[in-house]
């Protein structure tokens, strides 16, 4: 190839990297700010508009009964046999299990898995069709999940799967990154051994710079995002 056409495919590269920004009350700006939060009122709007400038999808659900609904439905759609799930309140809450087992479908948890041999934990998780976790804290700033892993939080339910679904209570929604790193301070005297920053679906642009999803995990990522908690706990964590 030659050198000007080369650089000129990396420009187009370029520019088509830099069209995603996040969003900023431009009226705020002021000389020497170093930066300007992301503006709007509703914490889910900002966040479902940013999931989707990434190239994940995200669903509104107004209270549990719809986010299993959308549940349902993508299960459908990908004809989902063996799911790869989280052990977390938010997911007991939307009570998970009841509704795999009334679809037919295998859940493959922490505990369960634990039981197993390592040769036929690991084949198991391979062949999971559907991996469902919550999040940590969901960065309405750049549409970023913030998952801490943990023995019941793995983070192979995040990567593995072809298809990650992530259910997001309005309380888990953080402003940007300043609040994420604040949160992670705080989040304990131990140091978490791993924590994943999703944004958007498995993207590389190794060969040729051509943007290629879902090589290095999955390809398609839903988020539903939950207006309401089913109880006053539930904003408590």
């Amino acid at each position: 190839m030659q050198r000007d056409a080369f650089l000129q495919r990396v420009s187009e590269a370029v520019a088509r990297g830099n069209r995603h920004r996040p969003a900023v009350q431009r009226e705020k700006i002021v000389p020497g700010a170093g930066y300007v939060g992301l503006g709007g009122d509703d914490p889910c709007e900002v966040m479902a508009r940013e999931i989707a400038q990434v190239g994940g999808i995200a669903h509104r659900a107004a209270d549990d009964e719809a986010a299993r609904e959308v549940l349902r439905q993508l299960i459908a759609q990908h004809e989902v046999r063996r799911a790869l799930c989280w052990q977390h309140p938010v997911l007991q809450e939307l009570q998970l299990a009841a509704l795999l087992e009334s679809l037919g479908v295998e859940l493959l948890d922490p505990e369960q898995l634990a039981s197993l041999p390592e040769d036929q934990r690991r084949q198991q998780m391979l062949e999971a069709d559907l991996g469902i976790s919550s999040t940590t804290w969901a960065i309405a700033e750049t549409g970023t999940l913030a998952l801490v892993a943990t023995p019941t939080t793995p983070r192979t339910a995040s990567l593995l799967p072809p298809v990650h679904v992530a259910i997001v209570r309005r309380s888990q929604i953080i402003p940007d990154l300043f609040d994420f790193f604040e949160q992670l301070a705080g989040h304990g005297d131990e140091i978490p051994s791993n924590v994943t920053l999703i944004t958007g679906p498995s993207k590389t642009g190794d060969l040729e710079l051509r943007l290629v999803t879902g090589v290095h995990g999955p390809g398609q990522w839903h988020v539903v995002l939950v207006d309401e908690p089913t109880t006053p706990e539930s904003t408590n964590r």
